[in-house]
């Protein structure tokens, strides 16, 4: 269909047609019309719906914003972007920022627009920038005054750098509203969003108006199932896929409301939900685990919904939630380059320690190398295909992850006769050990369940005799002093618990994991480190 972009830098840097993935459309919850642009629907007929004054955007000091005062500074910050920087349809804006009102208004104005937005993590540092706005070439960067330093220390091209207060100033000298949307196809690119890079050049997708409305549509409206009158919080930042569906898309679907939290530990979001009366959570199986060690159950009693994605939930972490609140969390699998979860189960339908089927509008099976299906039982590479999928911009890493028209998501899973997928390991994450192999998340999904563990990765390490060997990276509770009669003791805590060949045979202590700025542990240094201490020996 005819683009609405005139800077057409995305449409020209898709992947050739023929190495799209297969994108299906078989439920009609994702049909749309050709010409979109997701802000119209997430605004505009919201407010259509319920009316211009139903909360949107809640912040921890007691604020809230209706949706007509969202719609309203949106429309302001869009004649800035427009009449003060030439932004045209099809222009990249980086957004830098936590996750506060701010952000949220920004990305959506650079959406009306018909913009690009290409949002950032905070944490980011100078040359991680600068490699992002390389990829993306930039034409404007927006960003909060209090993370403007590396930022500014980047090299954006000959993008302009503009502070949320320097856009707040400048917008009260614009017309008044209104502002219509862009009027942008419905596969004109909305976003790009970037992959983590854990090892190596970091990989841009490119995500449609369509997407945006099509994740909502599917794992929100189907499994999430968020309400009108639901209060939304959770962690994960919203240049995280995660938390950009789960925060901003989900809830303004339906009209609900969301609690912005810049930045929290564990226990001040146990705090939150108490306080703001919050019943829908998204976070890390961690955060829920570290929330119940920290005695906070009792906090999150009105939650009526908590989904747990961007790590594997083990089963205990599910358990021990649900038999102190009473809620099943909602685990999940998904990818930025399809966006957000593609495998879930909600309710009565959860099997805690299986990941779920495939979500309505999503379809997924297990293959081997050669790309044909496995039997039942058999663990083999996870493969997707929905209403969204991967396009990577400008990357020849397109041919790796689309196969045949499946999205291979880099995971190894097994299928049930019942249809439940089950999470194995990560490609690079399987151990192989004296002919055994072993998987790596199994391990870890022992030793957490043993008091003394707050968490642990499991990776593999150079042996001589063996080939490779188990070995665990463990970060201690709060008071407990790991030494040698406690390796042995988890080690005897592993063999007791599934086969004795799966035990770590070295163990080593850490402060902490090292983690992405999206939260994920970075194994591969673990494996570089096992692999020196190897050495070294």
């Amino acid at each position: 269909m005819p683009s609405g972009h005139i800077d057409m830098f995305c449409r020209d840097s898709l992947p050739p047609r023929d190495q799209w993935p297969e994108l299906v459309f078989d439920i009609a919850d994702v049909h749309y019309p050709d010409r979109l642009n997701c802000v119209t629907e997430l605004l505009d007929r919201v407010i259509e719906r319920y009316g211009p004054d139903r909360p949107c955007l809640r912040t921890a000091d007691g604020g809230v914003s209706t949706y007509a005062d969202v719609l309203r500074e949106v429309e302001r910050i869009c004649y800035v972007l427009c009449n003060r920087y030439g932004i045209v349809p099809g222009n990249r804006i980086l957004l830098r920022a936590p996750n506060n009102p701010r952000l949220v208004i920004a990305w959506l104005a650079t959406l009306r627009v018909g913009a690009v937005a290409v949002t950032t993590m905070p944490m980011l540092r100078r040359g991680e920038l600068s490699t992002l706005a390389e990829i993306a070439r930039v034409d404007l960067a927006l960003c909060d005054d209090r993370f403007v330093d590396d930022l500014r220390a980047a090299d954006l091209g000959t993008a302009p750098l503009v502070t949320f207060n320097q856009l707040a100033a400048t917008s009260t000298d614009q017309p008044s509203p209104p502002f219509p949307s862009a009027d942008t196809a419905a596969d004109d690119v909305a976003l790009l969003a970037f992959t983590s890079g854990t090892t190596g050049r970091p990989k841009a997708t490119m995500h449609f108006h369509r997407d945006v409305l099509a994740i909502a549509d599917t794992f929100g409206r189907h499994i999430v199932r968020i309400r009108p009158d639901d209060v939304v919080t959770g962690t994960p930042p919203l240049a995280f896929t995660f938390g950009l569906g789960g925060l901003l898309v989900f809830p303004m679907r339906v009209g609900a409301s969301t609690l912005l939290l810049e930045r929290v530990t564990p226990d001040e979001l146990a705090t939150a939900i108490r306080t703001h009366e919050v019943t829908v959570c998204f976070t890390a199986p961690t955060a829920y685990k570290a929330m119940l060690a920290a005695g906070d159950a009792d906090r999150l009693r009105g939650l009526r919904r908590c989904v747990a994605a961007g790590e594997h939930l083990p089963r205990s972490t599910w358990q021990a939630f649900y038999d102190a609140t009473g809620v099943r969390l909602i685990d999940g699998i998904g990818s930025t380059e399809m966006l957000h979860v593609f495998i879930s189960a909600a309710d009565d339908a959860i099997r805690p320690g299986a990941t779920g089927v495939p979500v309505p509008g999503y379809h997924a099976t297990i293959l081997e190398a050669e790309g044909h299906e496995v039997p039942v039982g058999t663990p083999g590479r996870l493969a997707v295909k929905g209403p969204t999928g991967c396009r990577y911009l400008a990357d020849e890493r397109q041919r790796s992850y689309v196969q045949n028209g499946w999205n291979l998501t880099g995971d190894v899973y097994v299928q049930d006769e019942d249809g439940y997928f089950t999470y194995v390991a990560r490609d690079d994450d399987m151990i192989v050990s004296s002919g055994y192999n072993i998987a790596g998340p199994e391990v870890e999904e022992v030793l957490v369940g043993h008091p003394a563990v707050a968490e642990c990765a499991v990776v593999a390490a150079p042996d001589p005799d063996r080939g490779h060997i188990v070995k665990a990276y463990i970060v201690l509770t709060d008071g407990v002093t790991g030494d040698d009669r406690l390796i042995a003791e988890l080690q005897d805590f592993v063999k007791r618990s599934i086969a004795p060949y799966k035990h770590p045979r070295a163990i080593q202590f850490l402060a902490s994991l090292p983690r992405t700025s999206t939260g994920k542990v970075q194994r591969y240094l673990l494996r570089d480190q096992a692999a020196s201490a190897a050495q070294a020996s």
